[in-house]
C-alpha cells in the first residue's frame, strides 16, 4: 500500500481527491453561511411585513379595536404591543436600514413616521418571549431544545397617535437537515467515478513514464532497448523522443569506437606476422630471439586490445541466473582453483559469457599474485555483490584505481613474476560496467586484496526472460 502511495499515479490522485474535498467542503461553509443568512432576512422581513400590516391596521381601525388586534397579531415567537414610549431607544440601525427600508415600503413611499430598529443575537439560544403564556413557553422550549443560536429583532415604529408600536421577535438557523444515506452513497459513488477517472487519465501519464524507466536502466545494463513507442501526454512523448535519440547516439558511437578498435588490431596482425616470418631469416641468435620476443608481447598486446573491444560492444542476449550455480559451474570450469562460500539465493540478468570472462579475469589475477582466493557471493539493497579475495601483499592506496587503467603494469608490489599485457582489469571493469555495475579494490587489514564486484538486480524486464541455472 505504501509503495502505491509513493508512486506518482498515488500521490497525483490523493492531490486531487484532497483538493476537490477542500473545495467541497469551502462550498458547503459558504452555502451554510449563507443559506443562513438567507433564512434570517425571510424571518427579519417576515416580521417586519406583519409589523407594518399592525400599524396600519391600528391607525385605521377604532381604538375599541386596538388589544383584539395586538392578540391577534401576537405569536409564540412574535409580541406586539403599544405604549408611549419606544422600546429602541437609538435611531441607528445595525442591519443598514433593511428592515425599516422594508416597513417604510409597505406602510407608502411618502410615510415619514419614525422607524426604530434593533438587531442582535442573542448569547444562549433561544428563549421563550415575555409575556408568553406558560403553555406556549413549555412547547417552545421543547421545541427548540433550548441549544440553537438565535437573532433578536427589536421594532418600534411610531403611530399617529403619538404611541409606539413595539414589535420583539426572535427566530434560529435552522440546523441542517442531513440525509446520511444519500449523502453517503453520492460521496461513495463520486468517489468510485473519480478515482476510475483519475486512474484512466494518470495512467497514461504514468505508464510511458516507467517504460521509459526501465528502457533506461535496461541501457545503463547494457541491454539491448528498442525504440519507444511515442505514446502519452506531449511532454511524455518529448521525453520519449529524446531517450530514443539518445539510445541511437550512444548505440552509434560505441559501435563506431569498437571498430575503430577491432580494424586497428586487425591491420596491425598483418605487419606483425611480416615481422615474426622476417625475424626468423636473422641469422645472428641472440638478436633473433629478442626480435621474435618483442614481436610477440606486441602480438600479444593487440589480441587483448581485440579482446578489450569485445568486451566494450557484446552481442550476447542477457538471461537471467541464480548466483550460486553460476558461480558453481565457473568453479568447476576453472578446475576447482577457488574457494566459494554459499550465499543467500540471488537472481539477476546478465550475458553470462561476458560476466565469466570478467570474474575469471579477476580470480586468475588474485590467483597469480595473491596465492589462495575465497569467492562469497550475496545480496546489499538492490544489487549482487560479489567478492574476490586473496593473501597477496595487496596494492597501494594511490595505485588502487591506476590498476584499471588500459595496459598499466603493477611490476613492483605484488607480483612474484611479470605477466600480462594489463588489460585484464581494464576487460573485467569494462564488462561489469555495461552491466551496470562496478568493480572496487581494497586492501585487507589482515592483508591481501579484496575486489568487490556489484552488480544491479534491476526492475521487472520489459522482455521475456529465459532462466539458465
Amino acid at each position: 500500500m505504501w509503495r502505491f502511495f509513493d508512486s506518482l499515479r498515488g500521490q497525483l490522485v490523493l492531490l486531487i481527491i484532497a483538493a476537490l474535498a477542500a473545495a467541497q467542503a469551502v462550498s458547503l461553509w459558504l452555502f451554510v453561511d449563507e443559506r443562513g443568512l438567507a433564512v434570517r432576512a425571510a424571518l427579519g422581513f417576515e416580521a417586519a411585513g406583519r409589523a407594518a400590516n399592525v400599524a396600519r391596521l391600528i391607525e385605521e381601525a377604532p381604538a375599541t379595536l386596538e388589544p383584539a388586534i395586538l392578540r391577534a397579531a401576537n405569536s409564540p415567537l412574535v409580541r406586539f404591543d403599544m405604549s408611549d414610549t419606544p422600546t429602541v431607544d437609538h435611531d441607528t440601525h445595525a442591519d443598514s436600514g433593511a428592515v425599516e427600508a422594508r416597513v417604510r415600503g409597505l406602510l407608502g413611499a411618502k410615510d415619514t413616521r419614525e422607524i426604530r430598529v434593533e438587531v442582535h443575537e442573542v448569547d444562549h439560544g433561544i428563549l421563550p418571549m415575555p409575556h408568553m403564556a406558560p403553555e406556549m413557553a413549555e412547547m417552545h422550549l421543547a421545541m427548540m431544545r433550548g441549544d440553537l443560536s438565535a437573532i433578536e429583532m427589536q421594532l418600534s415604529i411610531a403611530l399617529t397617535g403619538g404611541q409606539w408600536l413595539n414589535v420583539g421577535t426572535r427566530f434560529e438557523r435552522p440546523p441542517l437537515q442531513w440525509p446520511w444515506a444519500s449523502f453517503v452513497s453520492f460521496g461513495i459513488t463520486a468517489a468510485i467515478i473519480l478515482v476510475a477517472a483519475c486512474w484512466f487519465l494518470l495512467t497514461r501519464l504514468t505508464g510511458p513514464l516507467l517504460r521509459v524507466s526501465h528502457a533506461a536502466d535496461s541501457l545503463g545494463r547494457g541491454e539491448n532497448v528498442n525504440p519507444l513507442p511515442l505514446i502519452g501526454p506531449a511532454e511524455v512523448r518529448d521525453l520519449t523522443r529524446t531517450f530514443n535519440r539518445m539510445q541511437d547516439r550512444l548505440t552509434r558511437f560505441l559501435a563506431h569506437r569498437t571498430r575503430l578498435l577491432a580494424a586497428l588490431g586487425h591491420d596491425l596482425r598483418s605487419p606483425l606476422t611480416a615481422l615474426r616470418v622476417r625475424s626468423e631469416m636473422v641469422d645472428e641468435r641472440e638478436t633473433r630471439d629478442s626480435l621474435v620476443a618483442s614481436i610477440e608481447e606486441m602480438q600479444e598486446m593487440v589480441d587483448s586490445t581485440l579482446s578489450f573491444a569485445r568486451g566494450i560492444a557484446s552481442s550476447e542476449d542477457y538471461e537471467t541466473v541464480e548466483m550460486g550455480a553460476f558461480l558453481g559451474q565457473l568453479r568447476a570450469d576453472m578446475l576447482d582453483n577457488f574457494s566459494l562460500q554459499e550465499g543467500e539465493t540471488v537472481h539477476l540478468r546478465l550475458r553470462s559469457q561476458s560476466v565469466r570472462r570478467a570474474l575469471r579475469n579477476l580470480i586468475d589475477n588474485a590467483e597469480r599474485y595473491g596465492g589462495n582466493v575465497d569467492v562469497s557471493y550475496g545480496r546489499e539493497d538492490d544489487h549482487a555483490i560479489i567478492r574476490v579475495a586473496d593473501n597477496g601483499p595487496g596494492i597501494p592506496d594511490g595505485e588502487l584505481e591506476q590498476v584499471f587503467e588500459p595496459y598499466f603494469r603493477l611490476e613492483k608490489s605484488r607480483s612474484r613474476e611479470t605477466g600480462g599485457t594489463g588489460l585484464g582489469l581494464s576487460i573485467a571493469r569494462t564488462i561489469i560496467r555495461a552491466h551496470g555495475g562496478d568493480i572496487g579494490l581494497t586492501n585487507r587489514a589482515e592483508g591481501g586484496l579484496v575486489a568487490t564486484v556489484t552488480l544491479p538486480l534491476g526492475p521487472e524486464p520489459l522482455k521475456q526472460e529465459r532462466t539458465t541455472t
